[in-house]
């Protein structure tokens, strides 16, 4: 069977099942998302040893270390999949929210309401847990979800999605929304790029080259995920001690993911005094780095180890732990090499000037700006959202991380008396 055909069969599937969803109550839904979230600890130890399977493999085909830490799963890891569910459950239903309601002077009433999109494709690499964050976050929303992973997770994707319509038994709402799409052929992903008229939406969910790929290459409409080349810029007011926590919970948390940062900028004006601290502070975190000539002459006196950067460094999302440090004439110049070179995800500033911290919220144009605090509170659980099905650094219907609202559309509901238009 050609890729098309399955496509076609598995997304008519989920879009007949979708009205057992779309017409579902917010207990019905929500039960379901806590009997995933019971069937994720359940069966940890099952999912743990699929996952297994999954990083010997990629260990052998010699996989880079971010793309292995974005796959493994621990028991914690589950553990938050679980609690992310349950959270979301927690939440208020966002289905059925009148978001605008007038009477019009001919007597007609005018709602609009949040709907579903319909049918929601996935497309991502790697990270399992994605399976679970995008079911949990469509199945609220009331979309059917087309779940296309990456082969390096094929194994722990079959478990989770297992797991997932497992939690359907005994509901009124058909485990037919929830699909994974075989990942064993990537024809399939263009397949489902091209299914207009059965999927009514794609979100991407990776590195640059995939989110690109899907972007460009898709007829289905897209939400754009960002690339994250963030950064830490470190003013002259700032309160040093702080910008080095802060720097190194922004790198090293977990460098693999898009709200890890990949530059820091330091005013020129403390150089002398905060340069030092931040390259040994980096360097004992095992953190290469790369840098401008300025930055470079103090490392050499210091005796940290540091390369030149090159001008492709600069927008380079390394995933790991690596880093680009320069020094900025202040809070403008900082905000320029952020708008060359940055992709509009997350920007963070440690300052206390009031004036700084202004310019550089009134100026960035990203999906989130960070005042004195980690890039790496971009994320839908940090936000309060439960989860996220991504974070999004487009400015069409949804920008940031993206949650239980920004998977509904809208629609007019008007209502009449026999009103004729003259």
């Amino acid at each position: 069977m050609d890729a098309t055909t399955i496509i076609s069969e598995i997304a008519s599937k989920a879009s007949a099942a979708s009205t057992t969803l779309s017409t579902s109550t917010r207990q019905e839904r929500d039960l379901v998302l806590t009997k995933i979230a019971d069937g994720l600890e359940k069966n940890s130890d099952l999912i743990l040893k699929a996952n297994q399977i999954d990083m010997q493999n990629a260990k052998a085909a010699g996989i880079s270390q971010s793309l292995q830490d974005r796959l493994l799963l621990t028991t914690k890891r589950i553990m938050d999949m679980a609690a992310g569910a349950r959270e979301i459950a927690k939440l208020p239903d966002p289905l059925g929210r009148v978001l605008i309601e007038r009477n019009l002077d001919n007597g007609l009433n005018l709602k609009q309401l949040s709907v579903p999109f319909g049918v929601v494709g996935m497309v991502y690499e790697a990270r399992p847990n994605v399976t679970v964050d995008a079911a949990v976050i469509l199945i609220k929303s009331g979309n059917a979800a087309l779940l296309r992973g990456s082969a390096t997770a094929s194994e722990s994707n079959k478990v989770l999605v297992d797991v997932i319509r497992t939690a359907f038994a005994g509901s009124k709402i058909s485990q037919e929304v929830v699909q994974l799409i075989p990942s064993d052929d990537r024809s399939t992903v263009s397949a489902l790029l091209t299914a207009k008229g059965l999927v009514d939406l794609v979100i991407p969910r990776g590195g640059a080259e995939l989110i690109r790929s899907v972007v460009e290459n898709s007829t289905v409409a897209t939400i754009e995920t960002g690339a994250g080349v963030c950064h830490v810029y470190v003013d002259k007011s700032a309160d040093l001690s702080k910008a080095i926590a802060i720097l190194i919970n922004s790198k090293c948390d977990r460098p693999s993911v898009c709200n890890a940062a990949e530059t820091l900028l330091i005013d020129q004006a403390i150089s002398d005094s905060f340069t030092p601290m931040a390259l040994k502070a980096l360097a004992e975190a095992g953190v290469v780095i790369n840098c401008d000539l300025p930055t470079k002459k103090i490392a050499d006196q210091i005796a940290v180890a540091t390369k030149l950067a090159t001008e492709q460094s600069w927008s380079t999302e390394y995933g790991d732990l690596e880093i680009n440090v320069a020094q900025v004439d202040g809070v403008l110049e900082a905000i320029a090499h952020i708008a060359k070179f940055g992709t509009q995800h997350t920007e963070a500033i440690v300052a206390k000037d009031a004036d700084a911290i202004s310019k550089f919220t009134t100026l960035n144009d990203c999906a989130a700006i960070m005042v004195n605090a980690s890039t790496r509170f971009t994320d839908g659980g940090q936000m309060g959202f439960g989860a996220e099905i991504g974070i999004s650094n487009q400015k069409m219907h949804a920008r940031g991380p993206m949650g239980l609202e920004q998977m509904t559309t809208t629609t007019w509901i008007v209502s009449g008396d026999g009103q004729i238009r003259q």
